[in-house]
């Protein structure tokens, strides 16, 4: 925090008679607060920031600044008039009702001015400086400073203007609207102007303007569509003034884009019903907390903010620069007439805004009696997302766990939800993501479900089965899903607390792309999580794909404000070449979003990481190279619903093992070996073998004495059948195998989620691995592993050849998969090896892994904002 210097009575610089709320621009000027950091209470802006299409409205209509505004504003006059059932002639837009308050003594007759304190400032002083004579109408503090209708009456003279704020401000009290339409009738030589600025929290678009020839409303949007910067407001007169008004305004003295706005802000029903609900839902917890804290004084409101008053021992000058120091700010309320030292005023924000003033609050006004300050320790977090799928934000997620490991803080993975056909088990016999299991091991800490809390299978085109909390609670299409989507938010906001509270630091990663206009609004596992855990956003863009600087713009110019501000910049990945012919580009980035780009990570080849899902594969991850005379082919198939196959991880990885990944019979060829990896749908898999021949081309080559595998769902397809009485991956009750295997196999309601250790009887070697599947399968013929529990597992035909089995990671242990390689070497008339030669060592590729990206980033800067 900058040190500065302290007024005599302890304020960051006096109060000035002129100064209103919102002007955080002084205190970073005079580096009194970190403008990173800084939460301003003192402007009256709607809580839940502007609309959803704020910016793509701006965006769309930005060409129209190369002409001059409509001077006439005819489209949004047109659209106030409509909205508020007054006649077009009555409405005069202006540069925020600020220019049609300072324009209104200019056109009114000098006849005195009635203005009830406290209120706002500007009433007294536009129209002391046009010296109109003044009187107050003193409001009580116990009456919570309310004007009232008896007040009015006996206070009243007739052929005075009354002038005040509904909802008043800074007390937030309201005069119904019919109240004031029967004082104008008592009192028709009284002009009453009317400040209907904050109206709008209080009432759906209503307002006494346009009713009576006494009365003159100044309306704003700005605040409540959150745009102050924009400035739009409008008066609504009586004719004659109207008339007036319009000759003494400055011509185009409504920009172009506010113009726009205000129409398509006058259509938005559904934004204006919620900010009213949350507005009062928010207003109601804050009176609430504040009003529990001793010695403070709240008076109810109406609108979206409250009047507050300080102890004798705590005046706001005060509390303003303690507030400061904790990158809080208030509205000092000395200023006001009618009111003194001790009363200020706070906004109405967000939940978590909110109670860090109240926790502030009472951290302060507690000082003075040596209450021990309590301090509560948030879990640092940092998020990557992508800018679509597969653009590298898993791996980066599993190199900055290792990264931080290494650093020396205890960290752990999250993902919110996951849509993946490879998964895991955990010990406790939960099933979440592969990837999440990777990043897990990238921490040296053990998998655990509430690392990857909900997680999505799909096992058609449009349904997938959901597993929460680490167990399947059913299969949903898209629609049933969206209906069960609270629950699954729950549970993802329950586990990554969990998770924090045991952790320093969680690394987040989000899923697919944050920018997806289609999908944002049931998205809750980019913007959303990272709200909920704090965590600044790095965007991950696929530079070897093309376009990653216009897909970094694009996504940011969709985002709302508030998903904006979590992204704290860019990561370009996978780049080759030089890195300085991309400085234009990243010149580029940071005027444009004024974001900068945190890293470039080169190209990782060769990278022997566990893939997320199959775009990895489809995308040729695998390599998919052909064999040499000293190596030993195997092919897999690409079932359309693949899942587990990161079980073939390790053979990839062997130097004279080349592994293809096929889904026509013409591209089998002659291999060692040929896989039947895991499915999500066995029943369709086989449909879709089928349709191409691939089942009629496996066959042949096993009774040409070629080598079968088949692991889980691919064990179930070589068998004889394999039937789904409760329909839980088709409609088909029944359908037939590949016959290679006496086994015959049934889907039964309940999931076997369990981690396996065990023997391989032909080999005699461990294996080691997990099972995941709804089958059970009966054989007559030889089993396969022998579990430590005494059970068995799988079936092979008499010559050894085929074999399937539900073990998953079966060929992860070293030794087997070495034995399993070279049984198809000498198959081949290779010599066996006899020797690991490549050891499946995740923990030396993930220090590699760490050890290549460590240097693409500051770690400073990632450090600065872990501490933000």
């Amino acid at each position: 925090m900058v040190k500065r210097q302290l007024s005599g009575d302890g304020s960051v610089g006096p109060l000035r008679n002129g100064e209103h709320g919102g002007n955080v621009h002084r205190f970073i000027r005079e580096k009194v607060a970190d403008h990173q950091q800084l939460i301003d209470f003192s402007a009256n802006i709607n809580p839940i920031g502007p609309p959803a299409w704020l910016r793509s409205h701006i965006n769309r209509y930005l060409e129209e600044v190369v002409h001059y505004p409509d001077p006439d504003c005819h489209e949004m006059v047109h659209a106030i008039a409509q909205r508020y059932q007054v006649a077009p002639s009555s409405v005069i837009p202006a540069n925020g009702t600020t220019e049609l308050l300072h324009l209104l003594p200019r056109i009114l007759e000098r006849r005195p001015v009635l203005i009830p304190i406290p209120s706002y400032i500007d009433y007294h002083n536009v129209f002391a400086k046009n010296r109109f004579p003044i009187r107050h109408l003193h409001l009580q503090e116990q009456d919570g400073f309310a004007l009232s209708t008896d007040t009015l009456q006996t206070t009243l003279r007739g052929g005075e203007i009354l002038l005040f704020g509904n909802p008043a401000n800074p007390a937030g009290t309201i005069l119904a609207d019919e109240t004031i339409i029967e004082l104008a009738q008592t009192f028709p030589d009284t002009l009453f102007i009317v400040d209907e600025a904050f109206h709008e929290f209080a009432a759906d678009f209503q307002t006494v303007g346009g009713r009576l020839a006494n009365i003159i409303t100044l309306n704003s949007l700005t605040k409540f569509f959150a745009v102050p910067g924009l400035r739009i407001g409008f008066g609504i007169l009586p004719e004659p003034y109207a008339e007036l008004v319009r000759r003494e305004l400055p011509q185009w003295s409504v920009n172009t884009l506010a113009q726009r706005i205000t129409v398509k802000a006058l259509a938005d029903d559904q934004y204006c019903r919620r900010s009213r609900s949350e507005c009062r839902r928010l207003r109601g917890g804050m009176q609430q907390r504040l009003e529990s804290l001793p010695g403070l004084k709240v008076f109810a409101s109406a609108a979206n903010y409250l009047l507050l008053k300080g102890p004798d021992a705590h005046d706001a000058e005060e509390l303003h620069a303690k507030l400061l120091d904790r990158n809080i700010m208030i509205r000092r309320c000395g200023n006001y007439r009618g009111l003194d030292r001790f009363f200020f005023r706070v906004a109405v924000r967000g939940d978590e805004e909110n109670q860090r003033l109240v926790d502030a609050l009472q951290d302060v006004l507690a000082s003075g009696r040596k209450r021990p300050r309590q301090v509560v320790k948030k879990t640092r977090a940092l998020m990557f997302q992508g800018t679509s799928s597969n653009a590298g934000k898993s791996v980066l997620a599993a190199a900055f766990c290792r990264i931080l490991l290494q650093d020396g803080y205890r960290v752990a993975p999250f993902k919110a939800q996951n849509m993946s056909l490879n998964s895991h088990v955990t010990r406790d016999g939960g099933e979440m993501g592969r990837a999440q299991v990777v990043q897990a091991m990238a921490a040296r800490i053990d998998p655990d479900w509430r690392m990857n809390p909900v997680l999505l299978k799909p096992n058609s085109d449009t349904g997938s089965q959901v597993i929460i909390n680490g167990q399947p609670v059913g299969t949903m299409n898209v629609r049933q899903y969206h209906a069960f989507k609270e629950q699954a938010w729950e549970a993802a906001r329950r586990s990554y607390h969990e998770l924090a509270a045991e952790y320093d630091v969680i690394v987040l990663e989000g899923a697919g792309s944050p920018g997806e206009v289609n999908l944002k609004r049931h998205d809750f596992v980019n913007m959303k999580m990272a709200r909920e855990a704090e965590a600044p956003v790095l965007l991950v863009g696929d530079i070897d794909r093309g376009g990653v600087y216009a897909s970094f713009a694009g996504i940011m110019d969709v985002l709302e404000e508030w998903e904006r501000r979590l992204v704290a910049g860019f990561v370009v990945n996978k780049f080759r070449g030089d890195e300085t012919l991309l400085a234009e580009a990243h010149r580029f980035m940071d005027e444009h979003t004024g974001r900068p780009v945190f890293g470039i990570v080169p190209y990782l080849k060769d990278l022997a990481l566990p893939q997320e899902d199959s775009v990895a594969l489809r995308d040729g991850c695998y390599g998919n190279r052909r064999s040499g005379p000293d190596q030993v082919e195997i092919v897999v198939i690409d079932l359309p619903h693949i899942s587990n196959y990161t079980d073939i991880d390790a053979l990839h990885g062997e130097p004279d093992t080349a592994v293809r990944f096929v889904d026509r019979p013409g591209d089998l060829g002659r291999p060692q070996a040929v896989i039947l990896p895991g499915s999500k749908n066995v029943a369709g898999d086989l449909a879709f073998l089928v349709e191409r021949g691939l089942d009629t081309a496996v066959h042949r080559y096993a009774q040409a004495g070629g080598s079968v595998i088949g692991i889980c769902g691919g064990y179930q397809m070589l068998g004889r059948s394999v039937r789904d009485p409760h329909r839980l991956e088709s409609e088909r009750a029944e359908v037939a195998g590949i016959g290679l295997l006496p086994v015959e196999s049934e889907l039964a309601s309940d999931k076997i989620l369990r981690r396996r250790h065990g023997v391989h009887l032909a080999s005699g070697h461990t294996v080691v691995g997990y099972e995941i599947h709804h089958g059970r399968t009966t054989d007559s013929g030889h089993p396969v592993i022998r579990f430590d529990d005494g059970s068995f597992c799988g079936c092979r035909d008499g010559s050894g050849r085929v074999w399937g089995a539900y073990l998953h990671g079966i060929f992860d242990d070293d030794h087997f998969r070495r034995w399993f390689v070279d049984e198809l070497r000498a198959a081949k008339g290779l010599p066996k090896t006899g020797l690991v030669l490549a050891p499946y060592d995740i923990d030396a590729i993930l220090e590699a892994l760490a050890a290549a990206v460590r240097p693409c980033f500051s770690l400073e800067q990632i450090y600065r904002l872990l501490e933000r």
